[in-house]
């Protein structure tokens, strides 16, 4: 199992923190994996498919023929881990707000908002993760 930064179970219950492990155990992604699809599936956009970036892999797919996805795929292999774990990091920040009905710890929507630099949604200072998005953002005070 990956590790998991306590901020995302902080203030749930044991049962919540363990539906959450059981959540994001199936929806994490494994490093290897997309290191692997994109050195070896990397012309036909699989390693995107994997990270659910379904609009790339479409594109890929429809431009193997000219080699150039092969080339971004070998490049691709190297930007994968931290793809991977920006992900990962996601899907937990989403997974938290689910189980703590909307207001995980990282927001509280009574504060002013800032503008996320991913999605443009409003996130409060100091907060870690764009409560929209789940991209990581500077903690600004």
């Amino acid at each position: 199992m990956t590790f998991i930064d306590p901020i995302y179970t902080a203030g749930m219950t044991p049962h919540q923190r363990d539906w959450f492990f059981a959540e994001f155990d199936q929806a994490r992604r494994d490093e290897v994996v997309g290191v692997l699809l994109a050195l070896f599936l990397g012309t036909f956009g699989i390693h995107q498919f994997y990270l659910r970036r379904n609009g790339l892999g479409v594109l890929y797919l429809l431009l193997f023929w000219t080699g150039i996805p092969a080339i971004l795929g070998f490049v691709e292999a190297f930007l994968m881990p931290g793809r991977v774990r920006r992900y990962n990091a996601q899907q937990a920040a989403y997974i938290a707000s689910q189980i703590l009905g909307g207001a995980t710890p990282l927001y509280t929507a009574a504060m002013p908002g800032l503008p996320c630099p991913a999605c443009g949604g409003n996130f409060t200072p100091g907060a870690v993760f764009c409560p929209h998005c789940g991209a990581a953002v500077a903690a600004r005070v």
